[in-house]
């Protein structure tokens, strides 16, 4: 493993990783180009740590341990004895390249050299360095010591040794190491591209606004936070940035393509919290909601028709139906009165009406992917009758469940975004670069999504994700973006989890 550690950049992410591994039992060397800015990292450590202490979570003894595995360098050259160097400076490839020169003059040659960085290749970094092979990216998470991963990154030269000595100081410290080949956004960056950029996308179509988006992803498949929420609370010049990298490295795959509203967002200076505006207003740092729709009582006087032959979605929809005093058709047609539910997969609800021949005036879509206990969606289209969306809109919310209506959409707001989230997490797995069970993990721990990508997929069935998938696709004129990933394709094609492999283990 490693005995003494190095460490350039005393930020919050420096100054997390210094407390990481002086809690673990290293001895740490913590240097910055200025020197206040040690003084102030060490007294911010001392300070949580010593929180730990009143909670009963430390003893003081280990408390003063710690702080003396934590020691300040006030020249580069006192990190000369370090068998390992970790940079956590400014995110600027010139900077991190004359950094790891300088430093290859004062180290032992077996000594390694990791970066932090979160967007930059590993590989150019590696490149300006007169052994690359000892180069590797150490990407932690902030906060360090409670997001309990890191991204161990080879670069195309990092020798093998290196990855397996990053992987068990990991494994000591409790973080579990997820290795990543050196691709744009290495792991969690990539995977996390989907919820984002397909929530921008929807916006910008005029599909729903981001609070209905927000609430929707919250109520239904069960992110913590919406996007839009996220965008806000990261910064949307942050989250932009990493859009645009990951899309060009990617040499512009419509997949990653960012929102050009976000663009103009930034332009605005509407970053979120930190300026008072973003998707939300703020004030006091508190975030301010607008409240939920309310609409004056209507006469429910047509009965409803369902194409779902689900036994389980019927008895949902007509006990609900029933309480509103509306009864649920059992025909294989509607009545010539009914207001007709249709449930498509990945269409919009236009293209369903003229698939399944259906009067448009009365056609309103239901989603399915809906928690219906707690959230309801309907999508109206442009022919219905608006007397009739709020039938539709006052009787599926008898029971006081909240019926959220947004506008015509190929795979309403959470079919988009969860097919978009397992497409990408299947490409991730078809690119070799994590293992399905690592991305889970990964994503899980990382971006606190409530399942992984290939978990989504498992809960809403893989048949039903490439449904929505193809269906994105054919609504969008095969849209390159929408396109399903081989993964995916394969293992429903022949039956299989979506964890199988290419090819067997080797014996």
């Amino acid at each position: 493993m490693f005995s003494r550690i190095g460490i350039i950049g005393a930020g919050a992410m420096g100054r997390g990783i210094a407390q990481l591994f002086a809690s673990a039992g290293q001895q740490v060397w913590l240097y910055d180009s200025r020197p206040e800015a040690i003084e102030q990292a060490l007294q911010f450590n001392r300070q949580l740590l010593e929180r730990s202490v009143a909670k009963g979570r430390l003893s003081s003894a280990e408390l003063a341990a710690t702080l003396e595995r934590m020691q300040p360098a006030h020249e580069l050259a006192d990190l000369s004895g370090c068998d390992l160097l970790i940079e956590a400076i400014v995110e600027n490839l010139e900077a991190k390249q004359s950094l790891f020169v300088e430093l290859e003059g004062l180290i032992a040659s077996d000594a390694v050299l990791a970066t932090n960085t979160s967007s930059l290749s590993v590989t150019r970094i590696a490149s300006a360095c007169a052994h690359p092979e000892r180069v590797a990216g150490f990407h932690f998470f902030n906060p360090v010591t409670l997001m309990k991963l890191v991204e161990v990154v080879r670069g195309e030269r990092t020798d093998p040794a290196v990855i397996e000595r990053l992987v068990q100081l990991a494994e000591h410290a409790g973080h579990f190491p997820a290795i990543t080949p050196d691709t744009p956004g290495f792991l969690v960056n990539h995977a996390g591209r989907a919820y984002g950029t397909e929530a921008q996308r929807i916006l910008s179509e005029g599909i729903a606004t981001p609070e209905q988006i927000d609430r929707i992803l919250r109520d239904g498949p069960g992110f913590r936070m919406g996007p839009f929420e996220l965008f806000d609370l990261t910064g949307l010049d942050i989250s932009h940035a990493v859009m645009e990298s990951v899309h060009d490295q990617f040499y512009y795959d419509p997949r990653y393509t960012p929102s050009y509203l976000a663009a103009q967002r930034v332009a605005a200076g509407l970053l979120g919290r930190k300026t008072g505006q973003g998707f939300y207003r703020y004030e006091d740092g508190q975030q301010i909601r607008s409240p939920e729709s309310r609409f004056e009582p209507v006469t429910i006087d047509r009965p409803f028709w369902l194409d779902s032959l689900d036994p389980a979605l019927r008895a949902v929809v007509g006990s609900v139906l029933r309480q509103a005093g509306a009864e649920l058709e059992e025909g294989a047609e509607p009545s010539q009165k009914a207001i007709c539910l249709i449930t498509p997969l990945g269409e919009d609800a236009s293209n369903c009406i003229e698939r399944l021949g259906l009067p448009a005036v009365r056609t309103i879509a239901f989603d399915t992917f809906s928690d219906l206990d707690k959230r309801r969606v309907l999508m109206r289209q442009p022919a219905l009758d608006p007397a009739l969306e709020a039938q539709a809109r006052q009787a599926l919310g008898a029971d006081g469940v909240p019926v959220e209506v947004i506008n015509d959409s190929p795979g309403f707001v959470s079919q988009r975004i969860v097919a978009s989230i397992v497409n990408l997490g299947c490409e991730i797995a078809q690119k070799g670069i994590a293992s399905p069970e690592t991305i889970d993990r990964a994503v899980t721990v990382a971006l606190g999504y409530p399942k992984g990508p290939l978990g989504f997929a498992e809960h809403y069935n893989p048949v039903r994700i490439l449904a929505i998938l193809e269906g994105m696709q054919t609504c969008y004129g095969h849209e390159p973006r929408y396109r399903p990933s081989p993964w995916l394709r394969r293992r429903v094609q022949l039956g299989l989890a979506l964890t199988a492999p290419d090819a067997p283990s080797p014996m």
